[in-house]
């Protein structure tokens, strides 16, 4: 892919980067707002992005969820359930039936 091909763009906290599609979110904030611990550090940015908009950012509240309820939301893929069933059993939770 040729660098022309890219739309060159500058964040509200100034950060310039690169990209190809019309998706507004810088990825170097993406990056300095992803936790260091917890389920949601498991996640892809979308997915994680999925869940915060939701309003889900606890395994209490992801248990009041069903996995086709999740997998519904915007940003989040197949990938991302083994990663929150894992979570979720850690804490003796599951996912809603």
């Amino acid at each position: 892919m040729a660098a022309s091909d890219k739309n060159k763009r500058t964040c509200s906290q100034g950060h310039t980067y690169y990209k190809i599609s019309d998706c507004p979110t810088c990825p170097i904030c993406e990056q300095e707002r992803k936790p260091d611990s917890g389920f949601l550090s498991r996640l892809s940015a979308p997915a994680r992005r999925a869940l915060e908009a939701q309003g889900i950012t606890t395994l209490q509240m992801l248990a009041t969820y069903s996995e086709k309820d999740i997998l519904k939301l915007h940003g989040m893929g197949p990938a991302s359930l083994p990663k929150l069933r894992e979570a979720l059993q850690e804490q003796g939770l599951a996912f809603k039936d």
